[in-house]
């Protein structure tokens, strides 16, 4: 499967499902402490770096960019869906949503303190992985913040693991290669979160949120 068909298979497997998305998952921050003290420091990271506007990767509805945007920033949203963007513009009219690819974004270089991909890269063949982290890396600033989140491997010498998401296929992470991607596109680790899965979880994947910095 080509790049394209991996796009519009995974546009159109979350356009059948987005507004039972969006009803399941509303309000996703309220019982993750961790996760707002995380993206409280992530915010003021990108306000001390001067630059103020933030991209919110994979936004589906369109929460966690109405999130930043409650934390002072200047924060837009894009997704592959139109259903879940249509869903984001109404949600929050105040704010910015687009439809479009992480791997050709519709941004100037270096323009963005941030960017917030929560669980976005997932659904991406790990081979295809290195190009929407170029893209990120060319329209951060210098000095500008990464943070990534998704599903971690079993064991450090796995690089990737496939597994049946109840959408469509996505991929599980090691954390130091994912980390080494990153670095190879000039963004360094400054922060690493492990959040261990709950015994009533569905899958006892850890989760890792990566916090990276442009040189």
């Amino acid at each position: 499967m080509t790049e394209l068909d991996t796009l519009h298979a995974t546009r159109e497997a979350y356009d059948a499902i987005a507004p039972t998305y969006a009803e399941m998952f509303q309000d996703p921050l309220r019982e993750r402490p961790l996760e707002r003290a995380l993206l409280s420091g992530f915010a003021e990271l990108v306000r001390e770096s001067g630059e103020g506007r933030v991209l919110d990767l994979g936004c589906g509805p369109g929460d966690f960019t109405a999130h930043l945007d409650g934390l002072g920033l200047q924060a837009f949203g894009l997704d592959a869906s139109p259903v879940m963007v249509e869903l984001a513009r109404g949600a929050h009219p105040g704010l910015r949503f687009e439809v479009g690819s992480m791997a050709s974004l519709d941004v100037a270089d270096g323009v963005l303190g941030g960017v917030l991909s929560r669980w976005s890269v997932i659904h991406t063949p790990p081979r295809d992985v290195p190009v929407i982290l170029a893209e990120i890396a060319r329209v951060l600033a210098p000095g500008g913040h990464l943070l990534i989140d998704f599903p971690a491997t079993d064991g450090p010498h796995v690089e990737t693991q496939s597994y049946d998401h109840a959408v469509v296929t996505a991929y599980r992470w090691c954390p130091d290669h994912l980390a080494g991607l990153l670095r190879g596109h000039g963004l360094a680790e400054v922060s690493r979160l492990v959040l261990e899965p709950k015994p009533e979880d569905r899958r006892q994947f850890r989760e890792v949120q990566l916090l990276v910095r442009k040189g």
